[in-house]
């Protein structure tokens, strides 16, 4: 995968160059590049911003740097140009999964009111992380590259997976626990240590389901409960 980030804070992408994410782009696993706007500026000052037409406040970003920063990112980069702001689909899970089939992608990170109206007539797609304001799309990058890095085929490791974690199924994870067996009185289950894999599983299913039931009723209404969903939530519900 092939990804460009239009931006006025390039250093700040250098986050990627760490942890699971730098040692997969070390291996060349996906490529990723910050492109800086203001290279595309006409005037001396290298200005991308303007006062608004009709009055207000806050500053706007100028058509000219984005259209044709874009332009040139899109001679090497077929892929979507997606526009991080508050009008946008809502990210997810689901939506990052369908990203991390795409083999291109372009990110555009506003910063100041916003950006020209006319912009939009080069963007593909607006996706918002959020109800809440930000200072700058970057903020919002971050996040939604690294979900979809983490998806590329390699990336995790042979001992790493994505399979059961929160939100593959619009359920939370279940809880994780390590040596030691007794920490200040506090246990891990004895489910956990007892070695019979079809019981951890099941225990594991049902703290997914009870998790996301009592803490996101809103994703357990979505979930699809299976044949064995159910049986597991009256199994272990039975034995309260």
């Amino acid at each position: 995968m092939r990804i460009d980030i239009l931006t006025l804070f390039p250093e700040m992408f250098r986050i990627f160059d760490e942890s699971i994410i730098g040692r997969a782009k070390s291996k060349g696993l996906f490529e990723i590049n910050a492109v800086n706007i203001r290279e595309y500026t006409l005037d001396k000052h290298k200005s991308v911003d303007d006062a608004p037409y009709g009055g207000g406040s806050g500053m706007v970003m100028t058509p000219q740097p984005l259209f044709d920063s874009i332009a040139h990112v899109k001679e090497k980069n077929g892929g979507k140009v997606i526009f991080l702001g508050p009008k946008g689909r809502k990210f997810d899970q689901r939506l990052a999964e369908e990203l991390s089939r795409e083999n291109e992608l372009v990110f555009l990170c506003g910063h100041y009111e916003g950006i020209d109206e006319r912009a939009y007539s080069v963007i593909d797609m607006e996706v918002s992380i959020g109800d809440f304001i930000l200072t700058g799309g970057e903020m919002a990058a971050i996040p939604i590259i690294d979900s979809i890095l983490r998806l590329l085929p390699g990336v995790l490791g042979k001992d790493e997976s994505s399979q059961e974690e929160s939100f593959t199924e619009d359920l939370l994870e279940y809880p994780h626990y390590t040596r030691p067996e007794d920490f200040r009185g506090m246990k891990v289950p004895e489910i956990l240590l007892s070695g019979h894999h079809e019981n951890i599983r099941q225990w594991r299913r049902y703290m997914m389901l009870k998790a996301t039931r009592e803490k996101r009723p809103d994703l357990y209404r979505r979930h699809v409960l299976s044949r064995d969903d159910q049986k597991i939530l009256k199994k272990f519900e039975e034995q309260k």
